[in-house]
């Protein structure tokens, strides 16, 4: 039809006559010829408006075939014309509305608008017309868009009146229990769902792969592969390609690996290898069991590989730590001429973020702009998680901002634990108080990225209350969000409740047991610390590397150099874990703590692999404190050797010189800093009062609003410290400039912490 004329277009779809506006030439085509014409318009919309406004001028609108079938080209089209149906649908008189009329808007209203459907099946319900019985096809829509709304109870109300009806309506017709089913499953609702599946009187392969595949989207795989069994023999002509999928896909962990190599050998003794769908679901299976060398075999033998497999194998990759891997099979698959789908861009942005390759996340991100993947939820998601993760968190930002009203949780837990990997604690749980005003739901990942921005500011009355809110929704103690809950507990200092969250736990493993044993050894408990590793190992949890630099920092602590050489080398002989530089710069602190400065010397020097400057910088903090001048030194000139940025090593190496007067060294330290461009970063320090982070910087006396009275009550103390007696010793001072002993006066001292205002100068006089 034009749209500015409003006339009809010629069309060749129908005879030249049926065009002329004619009333009679509704006689010389029959509905069952326009319904059929009609179909073969879909290709050509045009072709549709035209026989459209056929219908229109002859009044064949009118009737309900004529019109079902205008409504049903309508919405398949590429992009459905949903509201074009719905005119349709409306110039339908009441009376002539008949049961196709209404299945045929509320079928594709239960796949693109859900929550219209199920406000089109209560009209349909109160229907005037008292022929008007949902049929079979009525029941199936309403399931389906309930269980996309998501909205259990409709779906329940709508199961009721199937129920009650006995018609060819009722539920116990294979088609409606089939579709009930598979409702529940997605619903989350499995046991609802196998009670429809057990009560049916009939099933076909349909029904059997829609409730394994309910089983292995809500993680029940030994009821999937108990379910496939069943169906192996009771009815083995059943078993296709699709349930052999659904069941494959039920492996999600790596013990149910021994279940996916049986079906593996069925597929081949079935002849299914052919099946690309059931290949992609090998590959998968194989990649989630963390058997990639078995997905690789699979994936060279196959045929027929599509997008699909080639994704499978790049996520498979990313997911399993194996990020390199993933990023090459992501450029074969592009020489290969494969184009990629969204899942392998979400695949091989996350091995981007794994690796902090930056620039092949660029390349990435210039291609899905190109194939217009860039602005689907899940791959912006993934985006916005590599630039984070590599340290560009302005380009995460923008890319957040793109999609900011989208009521996404996946992509605001990416902003939010984007903000916590780059040290910005505070931006992350303000942007986490936006998303709860939002009124979005968190995920498990994104309570832990909240609780670890509480731990890392030791805020506790905002994890307080996130730990309320953790109650309220239901997360329980299982899992990540435990861990999480604990460990901020223990970094505020609140160990009882962080031990209380701990013993709440019902399966706790190796990551629950290093966050209280992290928090036990932080907080100073190194007996309780080392008493919860004994525990640990009694119940039978293996401890991982993490748990060996908790138990390391518990002995270094405590003084406890012959129990840590003890576990040290339990690392290698009980538990086979080769020990890391963490391990090595633990060990180091535990001989420097102790004094035995030239042992820890020694052993650095015994250490085969490459440990940078951090060894040594252990040994130089050690020698401030127990005043060893020549070791010191030692570790000082190593540290120059290697170029070291870190300034805190020019400062104490030029003062440890200063206080020995060996001036020509104490300006050839100064020089070597200048040069490399070293400068010390301002300190920062914050505490938490009445629901509100202060933080502090050097340098800055006048940024706190209650900058003056700090000052004064700091001058207060020094001038109470000094009449006790204290004297500041300058031999290793951490100050901002590089100083020569005796330099900085004990009153000027004072007033430096005072602060350089003229307000900190006047409370000086005044104590004085």
């Amino acid at each position: 039809m034009n749209r500015r004329t409003g006339q009809a277009k010629k069309n060749s779809a129908i005879p030249r006559h049926a065009m002329a506006g004619a009333a009679p030439s509704a006689r010389r085509i029959s509905h069952t010829q326009f319904i059929e014409h009609l179909r073969r318009a879909a290709a050509r919309p045009s072709d549709g408006e035209a026989l459209h406004a056929w219908a229109l001028k002859t009044g064949a609108a009118s009737h309900a075939p004529v019109s079902s079938s205008l409504i049903t080209f309508y919405c398949s089209l590429s992009r459905p014309l949903l509201h074009a149906a719905f005119t349709v649908f409306a110039d339908i008189p009441d009376a002539a509305r008949d049961v196709a009329s209404w299945n045929s808007l509320l079928n594709p209203l239960s796949r693109h608008r859900p929550l219209a459907a199920l406000s089109h099946f209560r009209s349909m319900l109160c229907s005037s017309a008292a022929d008007v019985i949902p049929s079979p096809h009525s029941f199936a829509a309403a399931f389906t868009a309930a269980a996309r709304v998501p909205c259990a109870s409709a779906g329940a109300a709508a199961h009721a009146l199937a129920c009650k009806l006995t018609s060819p309506g009722g539920s116990n017709n294979v088609f409606v229990s089939t579709a009930l089913l598979n409702m529940y499953c997605k619903l989350g609702m499995t046991s609802d769902a196998r009670r429809v599946f057990d009560e049916m009187p009939c099933r076909n392969a349909v029904s059997w792969t829609a409730m394994v595949s309910g089983y292995a989207a809500g993680k029940c795989s030994e009821e999937a592969f108990e379910l496939f069994r069943l169906m192996l023999q009771e009815c083995p002509l059943e078993k296709n390609e699709f349930v052999t999928t659904a069941v494959l896909s039920a492996v999600s962990v790596p013990s149910g690996l021994s279940m996916g190599v049986q079906v593996h050998g069925l597929v081949v003794k079935d002849g299914l290898v052919g099946f690309v769908s059931v290949e992609n679901s090998l590959v998968t299976m194989y990649a989630k069991a963390e058997y990639m060398d078995a997905a690789q075999q699979v994936f060279e033998s196959s045929k027929e590989r599509n997008s699909i497999t080639w994704s499978a194998m790049i996520t498979g990759h990313a997911q399993n730590g194996e990020a390199e891997s993933a990023a090459r099979m992501f450029l074969q698959m592009h020489a290969a001429g494969f184009s990629p789908t969204e899942f392998t861009f979400v695949g091989v942005l996350n091995a981007c973020s794994d690796m902090g390759a930056l620039v092949l996340g660029k390349q990435s991100h210039s291609l899905m702009v190109k194939l217009g993947f860039e602005m689907q939820v899940y791959v912006k998601s993934a985006l916005v998680d590599m630039y984070a993760k590599c340290g560009c968190i302005g380009d995460a930002k923008d890319g957040f901002l793109q999609l900011y009203d989208v009521d996404d949780v996946v992509l605001w837990t990416a902003m939010i634990a984007g903000h916590v990997q780059n040290g910005e604690h505070e931006e992350a749980m303000m942007l986490y108080a936006k998303m709860d005003k939002e009124g979005i739901m968190p995920s498990n990942l994104t309570i832990t990225s909240v609780l670890r921005a509480c731990a890392c500011l030791a805020a506790l009355e905002p994890g307080k209350q996130l730990h309320a809110q953790i109650l309220k929704f239901g997360f329980g103690w299982v899992g990540s969000v435990g861990s999480a809950l604990s460990t901020m507990y223990s970094k505020c200092g609140d160990l009882e409740d962080g031990m209380a969250v701990f013993r709440r736990m019902p399966d706790r493993d190796v990551i629950a047991w290093n966050s209280i044993i992290s928090g036990f050894s932080q907080n100073g408990c190194g007996n309780g610390a080392l008493d919860l590793f004994e525990e640990m190992k009694l119940e039978g949890t293996a401890p991982d590397y993490i748990t060996f630099i908790n138990v390391l920092c518990a002995c270094s602590h405590m003084g406890l150099v012959d129990r840590g050489w003890t576990y040290f080398r339990s690392m290698t002989k009980d538990y086979g874990l080769t020990p890391r530089l963490d391990h090595y710069a633990c060990m180091v602190d535990i001989l420097s703590r102790a004094g035995l400065l030239k042992e820890a010397k020694e052993f650095i020097e015994s250490i085969t692999i490459d440990h940078g400057t951090c060894l040594w910088r252990i040994v130089l903090g050690s020698c401030r404190s127990l005043r060893d001048f020549d070791v010191g030194a030692y570790a000082g000139e190593r540290l120059m050797e290697l170029g070291t940025e870190d300034s805190s090593a020019y400062i104490l190496l030029s003062n440890i010189y200063a206080s020995q007067r060996k001036w020509s060294h104490v300006e050839r330290v100064r020089h070597l800093m200048r040069l490399r461009g070293v400068n010390k970063d301002p300190g920062c320090s914050w505490v938490e009062l009445n629901s509100r982070v202060n933080v502090f910087v050097v340098g800055e006396q006048h940024q706190h609003p209650e900058a003056e009275n700090i000052s004064a009550e700091l001058m207060r103390l020094a001038k109470h410290m000094k009449d006790e007696g204290y004297r500041q010793t300058s031999q290793f001072s951490f100050s901002e400039e590089l100083i020569v002993p005796g330099e900085c006066p004990d009153d000027d001292q004072l007033e430096l912490l005072a602060g350089s205002g003229t307000k900190g100068k006047e409370n000086l006089k005044q104590l004085e």
